[in-house]
């Protein structure tokens, strides 16, 4: 893996400066900078954010992150260990992680998500109904403010921050998680990936009906009336994520949400 291409979240502060040196440096590792499609890999400076842009973008290119925002779980790369992954990039000390995504699609439209699918009221002091059925079979109606689907990748974001459990990349499984449900007894789900879902915008009993939205990695991608239907899907598509040598994801998730362990001997 020779020719990359820098993926630049310009938002960050010095992004630019930081491109810039990385650049120059590519030359002593061996590598090629590269804006043309003969692109190998694709090096995104910034957050997580900035990765799943990448991912939509170029598609089945591999996606190195190196993390100039906060907390980063796909970026676990610091800046400070930048120039050390270039390096490890040219020497090919790295293995590439196939990553699920997931497809909202309905008559009118598609959405492709590396981290969820999110189905939620358009508008803030409403809640939402929605059926959710699981291979044709009924599971429940939710009234909250809505649902987030969530591959493996995304369950340590959205998910988690609503109460979802942490999966590891490889579980081969969905999280359903109910946003601010109305009763006390719902809980997340965990299923199978080859599930397909279908989630049903309902009428609501008192009050004006909501238009509900479906966003994919929080970019809104549809729009649910009463009565119109979504439906939820592993895609064919994967998501290539590069791991450097030594990438361990037990001790991302110690670092990034803070695992100490029990005090207890």
């Amino acid at each position: 893996m020779k020719k990359i291409r820098f993926y630049v979240n310009s938002e960050k502060q010095d992004a630019r400066a930081r491109h810039i040196a990385l650049a120059a440096r590519c030359a002593a590792y061996g590598l090629v900078e590269t804006l043309g499609d003969d692109a190998e890999a694709i090096v995104a400076l910034g957050g997580d954010g900035t990765i799943l842009r990448a991912v939509r973008e170029f598609g089945d290119l591999p996606v190195l992150g190196l993390n100039l925002g906060g907390l980063g779980y796909l970026a676990s790369v610091g800046i400070g260990e930048a120039e050390k992954a270039l390096g490890m990039l040219a020497e090919e000390r790295y293995a590439i992680s196939s990553r699920s995504l997931l497809e909202a699609r309905k008559d009118d439209g598609t959405g492709l998500a590396l981290n969820d699918i999110v189905i939620t009221r358009e508008y803030s002091g409403h809640s939402v109904r929605l059926d959710l059925t699981a291979d044709g079979k009924r599971v429940t109606r939710y009234m909250a403010d809505g649902l987030i689907f969530s591959t493996p990748t995304g369950s340590t974001a959205y998910s988690l921050a609503a109460g979802g459990p942490v999966l590891m990349p490889d579980s081969a499984s969905v999280v359903v998680t109910p946003l601010s449900p109305h009763a006390l007894g719902v809980r997340p789900l965990v299923v199978s990936d080859s599930v397909r879902f279908a989630v049903t915008a309902c009428s609501r009993t008192h009050g004006n009906d909501v238009r509900v939205g479906v966003y994919a990695d929080g970019a809104k991608v549809l729009t649910l009336d009463v009565g119109e239907s979504v439906e939820i899907v592993k895609s064919a598509k994967v998501a290539r994520l590069i791991e450097l040598e030594g990438y361990d994801p037990y001790d991302v998730l110690a670092r990034k949400l803070g695992w100490s362990g029990s005090n207890v001997r």
